[in-house]
């Protein structure tokens, strides 16, 4: 890996938010950006509310070689052109002082026709398509929805996506990581079990296959919200009746026991998620083994050496 190792950028994995996790969509993702963000290339951040694209932005400033400039950061989902306009002039002149300055846009989705023509003049001015020398602004940008949708749309200028496109950083749902759910709802309990200096309610085996039966339209900040409730109202049950989960699902009895760690409960998810994945991957390909580890990114070696640890058939025969 360019510029950090793994280890090192997690290496405060829940102090910004969202960075930890075992779910292998969140390692790529952390691979990924230890990758580019030593880079001068533009990155377009796109992920749900709430998976932490502003978390992403700021560590990819703070692991990139102009961490000592300023990061700068626009939300496009407040603003009128005319002010929108007047921050990127405010901000070209600070660049002409001081070069090599981060820009931050936020919700880059919700501009509109005029204001993607003033972004895509600003980037223009910035960097000239055949010039060889780096851009004199690093720009990242967040986006709710897929841009490429929305070219095809013809609701966002494809000369401008692709000007922000330069590499894509795709952060996973909470629902698509699950696993990573008893540590995550761990980490909140200390948070603010000390920041209200009061005592974390037990987290059951219950309690957590709740939380992982919900949907989490609001992701890791609505699981931080509904353990700060948990720990305000000292009951984890009652905090739970505001998920969109069934009754059923509430409280039905969990594979892992009251007296189970988190962390048992998380290899627990973990390995279920893991065998489904390669099930999935196997399926796909119709049992070639050698196609299925080349999509699930481990080496041929490594699964065959799962496939006999999960128990499953050869099923079709592959190489």
């Amino acid at each position: 890996m360019v510029g950090t190792s793994h280890s090192e950028l997690i290496a405060e994995p829940l102090a910004s938010g969202c960075l930890y996790g075992i779910a292998s969509g969140i390692q790529a993702a952390n691979e990924m950006v230890g990758e580019i963000a030593p880079t001068n290339i533009p990155i377009l951040i796109v992920g749900e509310s709430g998976t932490g694209k502003d978390v992403y932005a700021r560590l990819i400033h703070r692991l990139s070689m102009n961490k000592e400039r300023r990061f700068c950061k626009i939300n496009c989902a407040s603003f009128d052109p005319a002010h929108f306009s007047s921050q990127l002039n405010e901000f070209k002149q600070l660049t002409l002082d001081s070069p090599k300055e981060t820009l931050y846009l936020d919700n880059v989705q919700e501009l509109d026709a005029a204001a993607q023509r003033v972004l895509l003049s600003f980037l223009s001015d910035q960097h000239e398509p055949d010039s060889s020398d780096d851009p004199s602004v690093r720009i990242i940008s967040s986006s709710c929805s897929a841009l490429d949708v929305e070219v095809e749309a013809d609701h966002f200028r494809r000369e401008l996506y692709f000007r922000l496109n330069g590499a894509c950083l795709r952060l996973p749902s909470l629902r698509d990581r699950i696993e990573d759910i008893p540590a995550f709802a761990e980490y909140f309990l200390n948070k603010y079990s000390r920041a209200f200096g009061k005592q974390a309610p037990l987290l059951t085996g219950e309690v957590i296959h709740a939380l992982s039966a919900c949907r989490w339209p609001g992701n890791i900040r609505q699981l931080e919200n509904l353990i700060r409730k948990m720990v305000v109202l000292g009951d984890a049950q009652i905090a739970l009746n505001d998920l969109d989960i069934s009754p059923a699902a509430k409280y039905a009895p969990a594979a892992a026991t009251p007296s189970t760690s988190l962390k048992t409960a998380a290899r627990a998810a973990s390995e279920k998620a893991e065998r489904e994945l390669i099930l999935q991957a196997l399926e796909r390909t119709h049992w070639n083994r050698k196609r299925a580890a080349r999509e699930l990114q481990i080496s041929y070696k490594s699964l065959l050496y799962k496939i006999k640890q999960i128990g499953v058939s050869n099923g079709k025969n592959g190489n």
